[in-house]
């Protein structure tokens, strides 16, 4: 299965982006996960808020197929702990299909069709984060999720 994490917009912080490869690079050894970066929205300073989540929202959409499987990281959505999470993957790993999709929307979150479309939702914390710092906890989580499903010691319970 691939997993494929969509944002929207760059990063922009070398430090941040330095930690995201370190941990693809890592997700390597365990699937095929990769990161894929919508651009954001040319003009948004023109636009409302609702304008700019629709346009985001059919960027995203377009990525997405049919048969996919599409979660969000939704303030609003379950939490979990780390091990809670590593189950909720491999859940998803078990139930099969092409592709799996998590998304970090923009700054003022998703379409309401993107929520109709979205098969669930996580939320990391109930903290706010940067939407660029969500990417590397994401994805430093997913690396930790696979590690403890193959039984190996980098989380510590």
């Amino acid at each position: 299965m691939q997993v494929t994490l969509l944002c929207i917009g760059k990063t922009g912080k070398k430090f941040l982006e330095d930690g995201e490869q370190e941990y693809l690079k890592r997700l390597g050894h365990y699937l095929s996960f990769q990161m894929q970066v919508i651009p954001d929205i040319k003009q948004a300073k023109s636009l409302s808020e609702t304008q700019i989540k629709q346009k985001e929202g059919e960027l995203i959409l377009d990525k997405i197929g049919v048969s996919d499987t599409l979660i969000l990281l939704d303030e609003r959505g379950k939490e979990f702990s780390s091990m809670e999470f590593s189950q909720y993957l491999q859940d998803q790993f078990n139930r099969g299909g092409k592709q799996l999709y998590f998304v970090i929307g923009g700054p003022y979150g998703f379409s309401d069709s993107v929520y109709q479309r979205a098969n669930g939702k996580i939320s990391l914390s109930q903290m706010t984060f940067s939407h660029q710092m969500i990417r590397l906890f994401f994805i430093e989580q997913v690396y930790r999720a696979m590690t403890i499903l193959k039984n190996e010691p980098y989380h510590h319970q």
